[in-house]
């Protein structure tokens, strides 16, 4: 795919008013310090895969329509033989997106898929790791509009992590804030 000039919203709003306005709330004295986002991790587990692995197949499907790009595999590292696990088979599918693709993500997810959840309170305000990262988890994939509801035949959850060079959880949620997260109150 060749790259366009034209840089995403979300990444113009960055560079032109959040990182000013978290550079006088922060006190840095160098705007290199001011937290960014990294990027992001799309993840799909599949449990019904130990039955059937053509879903975790399906899944990376759903997940490349997503995220815009090719999502990878993930397969087991072990064998468990309780969950009827082999080692290598696969479960699930993963992507992390940077740069353009993350901001257009992130817009699309900020805009149009979590209002379409069903009773959407805003996100947990509480779900970073310490590092300055956000995790989420959205119960079902079809929130998102490149998802055709009527050719789905599984609905799935999937955990979005949100990564920052922000080195603690309070300067992060700032800059979550600022791209407008709805955390709830």
């Amino acid at each position: 795919m060749a790259e366009t000039n034209t840089m995403p919203r979300l990444r113009q709003q960055y560079d032109s008013v959040i990182r000013q306005q978290l550079q006088e709330k922060f006190n840095y004295k160098n705007p290199m310090q001011v937290p960014a986002l990294e990027k992001i991790v799309l993840n799909i587990g599949v449990g019904e895969a130990v039955a059937d692995s053509k879903k975790a197949r399906i899944a990376a499907e759903d997940l490349a329509l997503i995220a815009g790009q090719k999502p990878v595999i993930t397969k087991a590292k072990k064998s468990i033989a309780t969950f009827k696990v082999r080692e290598g088979m696969p479960l699930g599918a993963k992507v992390t997106l940077r740069r353009q693709q993350m901001y257009e993500f992130l817009d699309r997810l900020i805009t149009i898929a979590l209002p379409r959840v069903r009773d959407f309170r805003g996100l947990n305000p509480k779900s970073f790791d310490g590092r300055g990262n956000y995790a989420m988890g959205i119960k079902e994939h079809i929130v998102f509009p490149e998802i055709e509801y009527d050719k789905v035949d599984q609905i799935w959850g999937m955990d979005v992590i949100v990564c920052t060079t922000a080195p603690n959880d309070d300067e992060a949620r700032e800059l979550l804030r600022a791209f407008n997260f709805p955390f709830s109150k």
